[in-house]
């Protein structure tokens, strides 16, 4: 009995040097992707930041990964006003004019989405699935699919000569995804609340007022951070609503001209200029990041 022991223990000792190894393993390939994954990220940032610091001529493919040999600002100026080199257009008042229907677009999409959620989550009527579901389709249309009629609809209006067609796209569009995040979240408060406030006899507009809407902060901050990136970098709906006028242009479509408009390509202006395009995104999701995981988060568990 005792030799029968002895010899288990080596083989229980080898086995478990063996699960050992394999999560060591594993260990050292979860991390070593990581870092593999987090260099893809953040070494495109760091060329843009590298090579805005070299001035607008002095920078090449060939030293595009150096660093500067002394820091010169001169293609920030220029980027932002357009200077000699593309003086038609201003990024900077691109980029406010961008700021301008991004804003209106977002807030005007998260109070529709808001609405909407909560109809379809705590408001039921015959037929509601069916509606949610056709407001859904709306995720997958392709902007390509509707561009061209969209275009005419607009010109026929008489609004593709303002910034607020980009606002109308954008609200219609987003529409379908921000009445999914509300209605999921909405779905997670309890009914009770609810039926309380029918038994005190609120009304259903006072009970989204007084009740749900005071609840979905998270809610409205993962949608406005959605909606304000979405907006500000799309191209697409930009270049063909506005047709390419530098009175309307905005940061993405004053970004391709800088950076296709002339024979010489000037690296170090393009990449200062995507540089300051990108930065408005960039400091949204680095300062509201964990508010926009936790809020997405928030309606996933109900109870």
């Amino acid at each position: 009995m005792t030799a029968e022991l002895l010899e288990k223990k080596p083989t229980a000792s080898a086995n478990k040097r063996k699960r050992s190894g394999k999560e060591q393993f594993w260990l050292i390939f979860r991390y070593a992707s990581l870092t593999f994954i987090w260099f893809l990220i953040v070494m495109p940032i760091y060329v843009l930041v590298v090579n805005s610091l070299k001035g607008v001529k002095d920078v090449y493919l060939v030293n595009a990964f150096d660093l500067p040999k002394s820091l010169d600002f001169s293609a920030w100026p220029v980027s932002w006003s357009g200077g000699d080199y593309f003086s038609a257009f201003s990024l900077g008042e691109s980029m406010s004019r961008t700021l301008f229907f991004v804003v209106q677009s977002s807030i005007i999409s998260a109070i529709i989405g808001s609405i909407n959620g909560y109809v379809f989550a705590k408001w039921k009527f015959p037929g509601s699935n069916i509606v949610f579901t056709l407001f859904l389709f709306g995720m997958f249309i392709p902007y390509q699919a509707v561009m061209i009629p969209l275009v005419q609809l607009v010109t026929n209006m008489g609004i593709n000569k303002s910034i607020y067609v980009l606002v109308m796209a954008h609200v219609i569009y987003g529409i379908p995804i921000c009445t999914l995040i509300f209605r999921n979240y909405y779905a997670s408060i309890p009914d009770e609340l609810i039926e309380a406030g029918l038994v005190d006899k609120a009304s259903r507009v006072r009970i989204y007022t007084s009740i749900i809407l005071p609840l979905s902060l998270p809610a409205f901050v993962v949608v406005l951070i959605w909606q304000f990136t979405s907006a500000w970098n799309d191209f697409l709906f930009a270049i063909f609503l506005t047709g390419g006028s530098p009175k309307l242009s905005v940061a993405t479509t004053t970004l391709n001209f800088i950076t296709g408009s002339s024979n010489q390509v000037f690296y170090g202006l393009n990449m200062t200029a995507s540089l300051i395009v990108s930065l408005p995104t960039l400091i949204v999701y680095i300062f509201l990041g964990r508010y926009f995981l936790r809020g997405l988060l928030s309606g996933s568990l109900k109870g």
